[in-house]
């Protein structure tokens, strides 16, 4: 994941490879993005022209009605903290092993680009959060710096039974309890930037990493040898003196619809179609499962095998290869492009082109699948003028180096997403990512 931010708007997108970094977006107004695929059934056929320029024509394509024990509805609106372009879900947590002490938690971003559940300890009654049994690694107590682009989370690693929708897992899961620790134990090595502990900083209650992972961290932190150097994890001896450490991956906060008894091999996230000034929300839904009940059939037009990330490192932008991928947490479409303007200082990273804009990727992953998609492009001064609206489908910012395209919430919507989980551990499928 990987944020940004201004007085209105942010970015959002984890970077989950070997270095392991986690992210969340955060802003404080309006925000979006958005496009259509020429490769994609959902799209209608006629263009927009706003600004002297134009739009590509947006795809269509509605979500289901989220009715079903594997659904749950998600929500683009005000939020916690008025973040735009923010994805959320309500997720039931329960102390391991207890019907009664649960809570229902409002306003859980729903991230694609991380994996894991995160939530903000300050939200919790103290009644859940005392029974939510720390993890320990030896002795010591276990805690985790999810680190951004701009801050980071510290938190312990506890343990919950998680349920979403009408999906629970099975036993209690790792999730990281955000901010209850003191700032005084954050570790001088392995976390960077500000604090985002709270829900205003975050613009959020927690987050929910459904990408295509099955661990936050895997191998890498998994191993000694590259945990020494990379591990997001830290053993804290009478929670204090943390330091760097390896740690198993029963352990390591962990993708909880994986854990669900069934409907567990990935999610279809579906948003519906927006205005391309913007709407004030948008109401779509995660499925559970692809494949495993009527209501989740594979029925993409284009899929793409996916590193175990869920990253397309084969895609080409303006000639140059870039490692692209679909970000429900980023709440715009972030790339590098010369020929967009960037926006002033109330707006700093995001483009502000004079008239409507419209670029093309070529989508590449880990097979021989191609695609190219097209995205349309408004200014962010243009979007931003009505501060009623939360969710938009044509915003675009910079991001740094010319080798990713994050293709973030904008291009979901009129759009089913789908994420199919890397289960090649135990002999099943591989990760992929399709629309």
């Amino acid at each position: 994941m990987r944020t940004m931010q201004s007085h209105i708007a942010g970015k959002f997108r984890g970077w989950m490879q070997a270095v392991v970094a986690v992210a969340l977006v955060s802003v404080l107004a309006a925000c979006g993005g958005g496009g259509g695929s020429d490769s994609s059934s959902s799209s209608n056929n006629s263009s927009t022209t706003l600004n002297g320029g134009s739009l590509p024509a947006s795809p269509t394509q509605q979500p289901i009605a989220a009715t079903a024990a594997n659904t749950v509805a998600i929500t683009v609106a005000q939020g916690v903290n008025g973040v735009i372009n923010i994805p959320t879900v309500s997720v039931t947590i329960c102390a391991p092993g207890s019907t009664s002490n649960c809570q229902t938690i409002n306003n859980i971003q729903v991230d694609t680009g991380s994996f894991g559940l995160r939530v903000v300890g300050s939200v919790l009654n103290s009644s859940l959060l005392s029974a939510l049994p720390v993890s320990t690694i030896g002795t010591s107590q276990l805690a985790e710096c999810a680190t951004f682009a701009d801050g980071y989370t510290w938190g312990s690693v506890r343990t919950a039974t998680v349920a979403i929708g009408g999906e629970t897992t099975t036993a209690a899961v790792p999730l990281q309890i955000i901010g209850d620790m003191a700032s005084s134990t954050v570790p001088s090595k392995g976390c960077s930037g500000s604090a985002e502990n709270t829900a205003s900083d975050l613009g959020a209650n927690g987050i929910l990493g459904i990408g295509t992972a099955l661990y936050d961290c895997g191998a890498t932190c998994a191993n000694a040898t590259t945990a020494a150097t990379y591990s997001n994890y830290f053993a804290c001896p009478g929670g204090t003196s943390c330091a760097r450490t390896a740690v198993p991956l029963t352990q390591q906060v962990a993708n909880p619809v994986a854990r669900f008894a069934s409907d567990n091999n990935g999610v279809i996230v579906q948003m519906p179609p927006v205005s391309n000034t913007g709407s004030s929300s948008a109401t779509g839904t995660l499925v559970f499962g692809i494949g495993t009940q009527s209501n989740n059939a594979l029925a993409a037009t284009q899929t793409f095998t996916t590193d175990g990330y869920g990253d397309l490192n084969n895609s080409v932008y303006n000639g140059t290869t870039v490692q692209a991928f679909f970000d429900s947490g980023s709440n715009a479409y972030f790339f590098a492009d010369s020929s967009l303007a960037l926006c002033g200082s109330n707006y700093a990273g995001f483009y502000c082109p004079s008239s409507a804009q419209t670029r093309s990727i070529t989508l590449a992953g880990a097979s021989s699948t191609t695609a190219s998609v097209s995205i349309g492009i408004l200014s962010a001064a243009t979007l931003f003028s009505n501060g009623s609206n939360y969710a938009f489908n044509d915003l675009a910012g910079q991001i740094g180096g010319s080798s990713s395209f994050d293709l973030g919430l904008p291009f979901f919507y009129g759009r089913h997403m789908y994420y199919g989980f890397d289960l090649t551990a135990s002999g099943g499928q591989a990760p992929y990512v399709g629309f």
